[in-house]
């Protein structure tokens, strides 16, 4: 029984610990995943709102409807 017990109390499991890291370092991983991927969003958003169709149109000038 006190061996169980100091077992026990005798400190982390090293198995635990070691999950312990392999989770941190992912969630480490993807919050970068994250990152680089709104960057990248937002130079694509960028990049369509440039060359958007729409962009030549002007709303002012419109025709009048059929009737």
């Amino acid at each position: 029984m006190a061996k169980a017990l100091l077992g026990y109390v005798g400190g982390p499991d090293p198995r635990m610990l070691s999950e312990m890291r392999r989770l941190q370092q992912r969630v480490l991983d993807l919050e970068a995943e994250l990152l680089r991927m709104q960057t990248e969003n937002d130079a694509l958003t960028a990049v369509a709102a440039e060359h958007s169709l729409l962009n030549g149109i002007e709303l002012d000038q419109r025709e009048p409807a059929l009737t």
